[in-house]
């Protein structure tokens, strides 16, 4: 704060640490709180509903019977006599009914029930669709690194700097069309009749199911995401000193181990950076699965945390998925870490 204060100023410093605090509590951490809460209870009927139920029937038998006795009531021979016997049986039909009205909102209001239950719901064909997910998500990451890391070193340190321009907005203009558009693009591209099934046909190959395999999903994917790894790569690659590379080349060693020895440990942060993006995002996407197998293909698991949410309408079976796959999410940004030997400093530059 006094290194803010410094540079800012009090009113602007504090305004940047009000505006963090929000977005830190806010929008990262309260969502996530609410969400673990949802996931560790339950409602259930009331303990004795059964017995509640009997007594609720005995009551509107109760009314039943002074509903006659109120007929008969009117039959009395006094008009005095009349109307004391009707104000006792309205005292107690009133009675009655307040009696039955309590009982009942006791029977419907279900009691809220600490427990980790939830989690059990997950049987084993919803972990195996939670393991399917989590290895694609992981396949996807190791794809997406292979066709990245090649692009980052060339645009950053083997081509002019016009040419590598041009590179990288050739990557970003496509990211100006709504994802679904992109995704429903590789869709049609990938169909049976699509451009890419009729250019095997021309070789006597095919029809390939691309999207009936699920290998489509993968392709969608990688495209989708592919700025989020190639940006965290090529901001790292981009600060290496070529001086190290051509000591080393003159050293005799060979472009492998110049990666191996130089390249990738100094990539380190933007490999982590890359891979968590990527993981996660891949992990959590709902879209780019459903619409690559049309909905007919094995779900991934973010379609069942959906269907629990807003088919099934079980919000709390619903948040311990979500809250399962976020502690799958947040487990593989420690194992990168450390399998990368990063810190959060690290990847937060």
């Amino acid at each position: 704060m006094t290194r803010l204060r410094r540079s800012f100023g009090a009113p602007l410093a504090t305004l940047i640490v009000l505006l963090t605090g929000i977005w830190v509590l806010g929008l990262i951490a309260a969502p996530q709180v609410i969400m673990i809460e949802q996931s560790l209870w339950k409602m259930d009927r009331p303990a004795g509903a059964a017995e509640l139920s009997v007594q609720i029937d005995r009551l509107y038998n109760r009314l039943d019977m002074l509903a006659l006795d109120r007929a008969a009531a009117r039959t009395l021979s006094t008009p005095s006599a009349t109307d004391a016997k009707l104000a006792q049986i309205d005292a107690e039909r009133a009675a009655v009914a307040a009696e039955i009205a309590d009982l009942e909102t006791r029977e419907s209001t279900p009691v809220r029930t600490w427990t980790l239950t939830n989690y059990a719901q997950m049987g084993q064909a919803h972990l195996r669709i939670f393991a399917k997910t989590i290895l694609a998500a992981l396949a996807v990451t190791a794809i997406a690194f292979a066709v990245c890391y090649p692009i980052a070193f060339a645009i950053a340190k083997l081509e002019p700097p016009r040419r590598a321009a041009l590179i990288m907005l050739a990557l970003v203009i496509p990211y100006a069309i709504n994802e679904l558009l992109r995704v429903f693009a590789w869709q049609m591209i990938l169909n049976y009749g699509g451009p890419l099934n009729a250019a095997l046909g021309l070789l006597g190959i095919g029809p390939v199911p691309f999207l009936e395999s699920g290998s489509g999903v993968f392709v969608a994917m990688v495209y989708a995401y592919i700025l989020f790894m190639v940006f965290p790569l090529y901001n790292v690659l981009e600060t290496l000193d070529m001086n190290q590379i051509e000591a080393a080349r003159d050293l005799g060693a060979k472009t492998w181990q110049i990666h191996r020895r130089i390249v990738l440990p100094h990539a380190r942060p933007g490999i982590a950076v890359g891979c968590i993006m990527t993981f996660m995002l891949s992990a959590g996407s709902y879209s780019v699965p459903y619409i690559m197998t049309r909905g007919t293909a094995a779900p991934w698991f973010a379609q069942l945390v959906y269907n629990r949410f807003f088919q099934a309408s079980d919000w709390n079976v619903g948040a311990a998925y979500a809250v399962s796959l976020l502690a799958v999410c947040t487990g593989f940004v420690f194992l990168m870490m450390r399998l990368l030997k990063v810190r959060l400093r690290d990847i937060a530059k």
